[in-house]
């Protein structure tokens, strides 16, 4: 009896992990899909907000699967099947350098540490760099893939700026996301 029900709960836990994931990964597509602002050889988009502040928020694994498939998703559904792999690959690394910056060991974090900065900064150059240099290979000149720099840079600075004002609003709300509690 006593393994049945710690069954059950696992299970519980885990449904509950997987639906919390779910539902980030919806909010990734829907804000990486919908305000699409046109830059040479693909968009900008808010979605990467949503991937700053999920790593405050969420595990790492629900982070890592909101980012990579929710992204992948929209450049599939989007038009841009060419993106898919290297959006994979770049937003799980973005998720990575975020999560290593702020919350090596589960440390706690405050929104206005240098650490959640650096981490930002970190993930949203690493998404500048890769995606240069992903469009330059994937087009086979840098010349191609050199003019996506100026909106790149765009993206991550107003992406860091919306995912700083989103977690000051969901701690002011006390937010405490699925699998991560905030300790204070």
């Amino acid at each position: 009896m006593s393994s049945y029900s710690m069954e059950n709960k696992q299970q519980a836990v885990s449904a509950g992990s997987l639906c919390y994931a779910a539902v980030l990964t919806a909010l990734v597509f829907v804000l990486t899909f919908v305000p699409k602002i046109p830059i040479p050889l693909g968009y900008a988009h808010l979605g990467d907000a949503i991937i700053f502040a999920s790593v405050l928020f969420s595990t790492r694994r629900q982070a890592a699967l909101a980012a990579s498939v929710g992204s992948a998703l929209s450049d599939f559904i989007g038009g841009f099947p060419l993106w898919i792999i290297p959006t994979l690959i770049i937003k799980y690394v973005m998720v990575e350098a975020v999560f290593y910056t702020v919350r090596p060991d589960k440390r706690e974090w405050k929104l206005t540490s240098p650490r959640v900065f650096f981490g930002f900064f970190l993930s949203a150059a690493w998404m500048v760099l890769s995606y240069t240099v992903s469009g330059s290979l994937l087009y086979g000149s840098w010349a191609v893939g050199i003019p996506m720099v100026p909106g790149l840079i765009g993206e991550g600075v107003v992406n860091m700026i919306a995912a700083y004002a989103l977690a000051a609003c969901l701690i002011k709300a006390r937010f405490r996301g699925y699998g991560y509690s905030l300790k204070r």
